[in-house]
């Protein structure tokens, strides 16, 4: 058994522990808010009661199969399972009040449909004969009902679902047509894939559901030509995940994230499973299927995730296409084995406006607090205590262990303060901004405005306020920071301070903020027009966005 399989078991034991003690509603099932989670804890339950080794550690395995098997059968009953019906073959998602009462819903199967499939075939004989009979029904109608029946446009997860459902069912039920339509698919998704970038760049959740839905297919064909082509994408997958990997932390700008995601990478098991050098912690919010599946990554990934012995810079052109015409984006990442920075260059309002511009990344460490520091102007769907939902008022300069960011913020915007999240560490408060202590790494963030500083539970809160704002931010490991003789926080804070940090020419809407910080002597030129219009210099050259290596 390799390290992967053990983790596997490990989180097997885990999630099944847990739900062998949560409490049963009226309904028969633990929980009504997604009905997605009752299958996977399900799931987890029953594989560790019919495991030899791992059900001895349950209060009762008769009984836990037996509870695992309820809730099962609970989540198959309320399928839609009438032809006339527009959504047949799918399932509720939020259940409140009443599952009974509660309307099919297009999103639980695309992923849940599938692993059905590769539960039913790794389980079935251990299920009971009414279990087993349930499933086989319940997979009839997802088939039939064709959630899957539709063509390849935005190249999302929404679709890398469709893609795998075309190959699963396809297989299942001898359907050639559907199966010729989903390798066609596939070799569309791997060409643009490859050629255009993934246009969900660091989508959290999502890109796990990519990565699940594909390596399901992948376990349930036997067809080499195939599973060739999945292993193709696969490999693909892990290449493009170890790039902005770091220790469980999903380095650079997110198009999408959950607050499982930010500001602090908490959605972590597949991570775990796949490379396992960070520890996992106890906190588990979104279960899936990490324990059961797992594609083993290419060697070259394995090493660039593992390794990092030295600095790293990534760059990425991304075509984006779903706003109706090609839009390239470009990303920058700096990534050495302490922490991690960069972002993207250009704004984007992405779905639920959730992109995340940049961030500083630190090691995931399994306790709680985050590991994410970063600050924006609140956009559309930002609330007090949800550090997201960022607004086009931001301008950025990304070079090597250097953020700058100007905020040119109107007049008659409704927010008027810039959010700040630090994680938790030392820190010093000066005028001229605030110097840090965290994990292995000094972090210096100088301030042009007037800013507080409020210590939360899980991490430190800044707000500033500036006509405009602007932040610079510098990051240190300790190695880097022993070589300029910096061994303590009051040392970094003292040199840190005396830097060439100033705003000039400026006005409401823009200006030329200009810093000298101590790790590198260039000069670094962020020059603001206007919102949306700026250029970032380095040395008085402007800064490619593609290729920039720092």
């Amino acid at each position: 058994m390799n390290g992967q399989q053990q983790r596997q078991i490990e989180i097997i034991r885990a999630v099944a522990l847990s739900a062998q003690s949560l409490p049963m509603l009226a309904s028969g099932l633990w929980f009504h808010h997604d009905i997605r989670d009752n299958f996977y804890y399900a799931s987890y339950l029953f594989a560790a009661a019919v495991d030899e080794e791992i059900q001895s550690l349950l209060d009762n395995p008769a009984d836990s199969k037996k509870k695992a098997e309820g809730v099962l059968a609970r989540v198959l009953q309320l399928q839609q399972q009438d032809p006339a019906e527009p959504l047949y073959g799918h399932f509720p998602l939020n259940l409140n009040p009443s599952p009974e009462a509660a309307k099919a819903h297009e999103l639980p199967v695309e992923l849940m449909g599938s692993l059905m499939v590769y539960f039913n075939t790794r389980y079935k004989q251990n299920m009971s004969a009414e279990l087993k009979k349930s499933f086989e029904h319940a997979l009839h109608h997802i088939y039939a009902g064709g959630f899957y029946r539709k063509p390849l446009q935005l190249f999302n997860h929404h679709e890398a679902k469709y893609t795998a459902a075309k190959l699963i069912f396809g297989q299942r039920y001898g359907d050639h047509e559907l199966l010729e339509d989903g390798i066609a698919s596939l070799k569309r998704t791997m060409e643009r894939v490859t050629v255009q970038g993934m246009p969900e760049y660091g989508a959290l959740p999502w890109f796990w559901h990519w990565v699940q839905a594909f390596t399901c297919a992948w376990e349930l064909t036997d067809e080499p030509t195939l599973k060739q082509q999945l292993s193709d994408l696969l490999d693909y997958l892990w290449r493009e995940r170890a790039l902005f990997y770091m220790k469980g932390a999903w380095v650079g700008a997110h198009s999408r994230g959950w607050p499982h995601d930010a500001p602090a990478d908490r959605n972590v098991l597949h991570d775990y499973v796949q490379f396992g050098d960070f520890p996992r912690g106890d906190l588990i919010p979104r279960t899936e299927y990490a324990g059961f599946l797992c594609y083993p990554a290419p060697e070259d990934a394995l090493q660039r995730a593992l390794k990092r012995d030295r600095p790293e810079v990534v760059t990425k052109q991304i075509i984006k296409i779903d706003t109706g015409e090609e839009i390239p984006l470009h990303s920058y990442a700096y990534v050495t084995k302490d922490y991690s920075t960069g972002g993207i260059w250009e704004r984007v309002k992405e779905f639920d406006n959730e992109q995340i511009r940049w961030m500083v990344s630190f090691p995931v460490t399994g306790e709680t607090g985050v590991n994410q520091l970063y600050f924006f102007h609140p956009g559309d769907g930002w609330r007090e205590g949800d550090p997201r939902h960022q607004s086009e008022y931001a301008e950025v300069l990304y070079d090597r262990n250097r953020i700058l960011t100007l905020f040119p913020v109107p007049e008659d915007a409704e927010q008027q303060e810039i959010i700040g999240v630090l994680p938790k560490g030392s820190w010093i408060a000066q005028e001229a901004g605030l110097f840090g202590l965290v994990q292995n790494c000094f972090v210096s963030i100088l301030l042009h405005g007037q800013y507080t500083f409020e210590e939360l539970e899980e991490y430190n809160l800044v707000r500033l306020q500036g006509e405009p704002a602007a932040v610079a931010v510098e990051v240190l490991g300790r190695e880097e920071a022993e070589k300029l003789a910096i061994d303590s926080l009051p040392s970094f804070a003292e040199r840190m301070s005396g830097v060439d940090f100033a705003l000039q020419q400026a006005s409401r809407l823009g200006g030329k903020l200009i810093y000298t910080g101590i790790s590198h002597q260039d000069l670094l030129e962020l020059i603001v027009a206007s919102p949306g219009q700026s250029v970032a210099r380095v040395n008085r050259e402007e800064i490619p966005r593609l290729g920039h290596q720092g």
